[in-house]
């Protein structure tokens, strides 16, 4: 391969080296020199130089080369054009952009090289195929302008979701990507670079970033720009102040669009703005670590909160009920409405089965009508929407007889669209043809010149297969056929054995390695007559499909609210369907201080267990009682209970029931949850700096209003420091009245638990375990009070630790204790204590020592009576007594 020439372009010969398609290519290949250009020529999209290099290996082709063995040799690679949308797909995939240059005439009837132009480019962020998106979940682009406040536009071209929303530095900014899972980000030319570097990972990968022309993102006319794209206006109505920073951000997304998707989008016509106050907050941590929408040990769906409440029929209400998860609502008002609207439905069964029986019918309504305003809708597409149209005065049934408000509200936009559902019955085939052009997309009778041009196209055909058997008898070749190609039309095909049986009336048109083909002057008087009705058929069925299409785009705002309302009622439907199957109840919601719950439980560890095998625990937060301490063994449920209170509070938040025999939620406005330890090597972080940035975030940002999660902070580091750490942080979230979250805080350092006799509003409580000698059995019950042991040795050897090294484990812990009694709280400030395994040489223990501890260790608490240990207590005395 070539350097690469003055534009760039990798593997590119000098101008007047080229042919003139390939100055034709070169042409488009700089006008899209950061995307892989494929060069559609005849049957094939073509890619040539460094773009057949990259792409070869990815979509597993051949890569060959035109010109070969010329000094102009370019490599090469194609792909059958009715096969792109999956090819390009995979390339998408993997984080490259893709331009589409399509042929703009018909070569059959162009004279010398046939135009092309760049119709579309497809990015991670543009992909709509449907078959290659997530269905329940958005595709988004996110815009990003500003530089700290940033304003963000997040773009879902496939659904026509268009979000605005504000950060006010990089963790904010990162928390918004994440939340939306956004795979690609569009940025001005000058802040590209280093917004790659602010970024967060998505799925083990940073979203791809889009450079664009600075002037996009121009302060000044950016609400002009965007009311024209939007075709409003004013903005008002969209609850957006004229001044909002993530205007020019939205501004610059749809010119970005405009541009590259070549096509009016008209579903893009409203948007929606954040508003944090209304919004229960999740930063990036709180999310992952309460695995709300991904596990944290592969990213995946499994054992999530999504999966236990996904009861969905549609991509359309999997969507919504993502969103509602990973953006609870913090507002009594609307919140009380969607759990009336659950409650409706969990009441009355009859109704919840015909609704689910009904929305299993719809399908992806929102990216239907995506497609169809993009101008990529197939006919299966189109015949999608009528069946989903169909379905809805069934769904609309279902909820009439409901009384909450939100069934009331609901009715009014389960918009049937009779007009509509009655064109696409009236036009589309029962069962059309994947594609445009053939014949078979439209139903017969649904408009006249084209049942003429389908007429005369098969009476054509009917015509071959006539001539066909005619000359089959006059020949005597039974093996004779005709056939068709692009290159050489119509033609009869006789074998090698049989071409001296050839007719002199047949004019030879090919050597073939199997025989010879022929033409009659009647075949190709035919064949014309055929070709004309077949482009006539073409031509005509495009036209009426693209009316079609434009119908269903006119009524986008319609559509749009349809889908909406068929999500709602998905998925609360849905969540009605998750309550009864999983014993849950509804929350009582207030705007109080109170968080009540009465036998909570974990809804994914409860989902994983045996029936009836989870131990429900109780949990209570109010004014008078703010943070609690928990103690106890690992493995005995510490961080399931601190886990289960905050997934509790989020699914009430949500509109979900909740695992619980009953529980108050006084509305919450943030939840902080840190958990667990992991490194961001990628980042330069240790465990502790994680651990140590997360609790920042928290210390920051709490109020008194929010909910925050700490299991063992500290343990990052040294012993002491790490409780010092713990110790203060303790302090800060009981006595910093701008702070004075509710909170739970559990950790193994046990000197934490005598902050109850100088922090008033916070209690402890410990995990009970029951103890039989040397064995424990963890009971997962939250008792009052603190734990006095960790029982780690106990845990070691559940893991399979060899008898030896457990047996040594107690040793040395026998004289750590004897050796280190823990400091006091009055002592602890200015004292800090390593504990040391090696000591000088002692004298040994008296062997009564050792009798005696062995006598304690077999002792059971629970099988001896009062009179008979205080007998052993007098014996033992006397056994050490000198």
């Amino acid at each position: 391969m070539s350097p690469k020439d003055a534009h760039g372009i990798g593997g590119l010969p000098p101008a007047n080296e080229m042919t003139p398609m390939f100055r034709q290519w070169a042409d488009a290949k700089r006008r899209c020199p950061d995307a892989v250009l494929f060069f559609r020529m005849g049957d094939f999209y073509e890619m040539f130089f460094d773009d057949a290099v990259l792409a070869a290996p990815i979509l597993e082709i051949a890569l060959t080369a035109r010109g070969k063995g010329t000094a102009t040799a370019a490599p090469m690679c194609g792909v059958p054009h009715h096969a792109v949308d999956a090819y390009v797909a995979k390339l998408v995939e993997r984080g490259h952009r893709v331009a589409i240059c399509e042929q703009m005439e018909d070569p059959r009837k162009t004279k010398g090289m046939v135009r092309r132009d760049i119709i579309r480019v497809v990015s991670p962020g543009t992909l709509t195929d449907p078959t290659r998106l997530d269905p329940g979940a958005g595709n988004f682009l996110a815009s990003v302008s500003g530089r700290g406040p940033y304003g963000v536009a997040l773009c879902d071209l496939s659904t026509g979701e268009l979000v605005l929303a504000a950060a006010a530095d990089a963790a904010e900014l990162a928390d918004v990507l994440s939340r939306y899972d956004a795979r690609e980000a569009l940025a001005p030319e000058s802040a590209a670079a280093e917004l790659r570097e602010l970024l967060p990972e998505i799925h083990g990968a940073r979203p791809l970033v889009t450079a664009a022309r600075d002037d996009r993102f121009e302060p000044a006319g950016a609400r002009e720009r965007l009311l024209a794209a939007l075709r409003v206006a004013s903005l008002a109505g969209f609850g957006c102040p004229d001044d909002h920073p993530a205007i020019p951000a939205a501004a610059a997304v749809l010119a970005h669009l405009a541009e590259t998707q070549r096509t009016d989008a008209a579903h893009l016509d409203r948007l929606r703005v954040e508003n944090p106050v209304r919004t229960l907050q999740l930063d990036q941590a709180t999310r992952r670590n309460l695995e709300i929408v991904a596990n944290l040990r592969d990213g995946g769906r499994r054992a999530t909160l999504l999966e236990v409440l996904d009861r969905t029929k549609t991509p359309l209400g999997a969507r919504r009920l993502r969103a509602w998860l990973l953006e609870p609502l913090a507002e009594a008002a609307p919140l009380n409405e969607r759990l009336g609207l659950v409650d409706d439905f969990f009441q009355r069964a009859e109704l919840r089965r015909a609704a689910r029986e009904a929305l299993s019918r719809v399908r992806d309504v929102e990216r239907l009508l995506s497609r169809c305003a993009l101008g990529a809708a197939t006919p299966h597409d189109a015949l999608a929407l009528l069946r989903s149209l169909e379905a809805v005065p069934d769904v609309r049934r279902a909820v009439e007889p409901l009384t909450s408000a939100g069934a009331e509200r609901l009715l009014g936009q389960l918009d049937p669209l009779e007009e509509l559902t009655s064109l696409l019955a009236r036009a589309i085939a029962d069962e059309p043809s994947s594609s445009v052009g053939d014949g078979r997309a439209l139903r017969a009778g649904y408009d006249a010149a084209l049942d003429e041009a389908r007429d005369l196209t098969r009476g054509g055909r009917r015509r071959i297969a006539e001539i066909e058997e005619r000359e089959r008898l006059r020949t005597g070749i039974a093996n004779l056929k005709v056939g068709y190609n692009r290159v050489f039309g119509y033609y009869i095909e006789v074998s090698k054995a049989n071409v001296a049986k050839a007719p002199d009336d047949w004019e030879r048109r090919q050597t073939v390695a199997t025989g010879e083909r022929y033409v009659t002057p009647e075949i190709r008087e035919l064949e014309t007559k055929i070709l004309a009705a077949e482009e006539k058929l073409a031509e005509r069925e495009q036209e009426l499909f693209d009316q079609l299409l434009a119908e269903v785009a006119g009524r986008a705002g319609r559509l749009r609210g349809l889908a909406a309302a068929l999500a709602e009622v998905d998925a609360t439907a849905g969540l009605a369907e998750a309550a009864a199957l999983e014993g849950y109840v509804r929350p009582q919601i207030d705007d109080g201080d109170a968080l009540e719950i009465e036998d909570g439980r974990h809804p994914v560890v409860e989902r994983l267990l045996p029936p009836g095998r989870f131990v429900p625990n109780d949990c209570k937060l109010d004014e008078g009682r703010r943070i609690l301490v928990v103690t106890g063994p690992n493995m005995g449920g510490k961080s399931t209970f601190l886990r289960q209170t905050a997934l509790i509070v989020l699914m009430a938040q949500s509109g979900s029931f909740v695992p619980a025999r009953a529980a108050r939620i006084g509305l919450i406005d943030r939840i902080f949850c840190r958990v667990g330890a992991s490194d961001n090597l990628a980042g330069g972080e240790s465990t502790f700096m994680v651990e140590m940035t997360e609790t920042a975030n928290i210390l920051h940002n709490a109020t008194p209003k929010s909910l925050v999660v700490l299991d063992e902070i500290g343990r990052g580091t040294a012993t002491w420091d790490g409780m010092a750490i713990a110790w203060a942080v303790v302090e800060a979230l009981h006595d910093d009245p701008r702070l004075a979250p509710k909170a739970l805080f559990a950790t193994h350092y046990h000197e934490l638990t005598e902050l109850q006799a100088t922090l008033p509003r916070l209690a402890n409580a410990h995990i009970a375990v029951r103890e039989r000698g040397h064995e424990v059995v963890f009971l997962h019950r939250i008792e009052p009070g603190p734990s006095d042991r960790s029982y780690g040795i106990h845990v070691a050897r559940l893991a399979g630790l060899p008898d030896k090294v457990v047996a040594r484990a107690r040793e040395i812990l026998d004289r750590l204790v004897v050796q280190h009694a823990a400091p006091t709280a009055a002592e602890r400030p200015g004292a800090p204590l390593q504990l040391a395994l090696f000591e000088p040489e002692r004298p040994e223990r008296d062997p009564a020592e050792d009798e005696v501890l062995a006598r304690l260790r077999g002792l059971d608490p629970d099988d001896i009576t009062p009179r008979r240990a205080h007998e052993l207590l007098r014996e033992l005395k006397e056994r050490l007594q000198p």
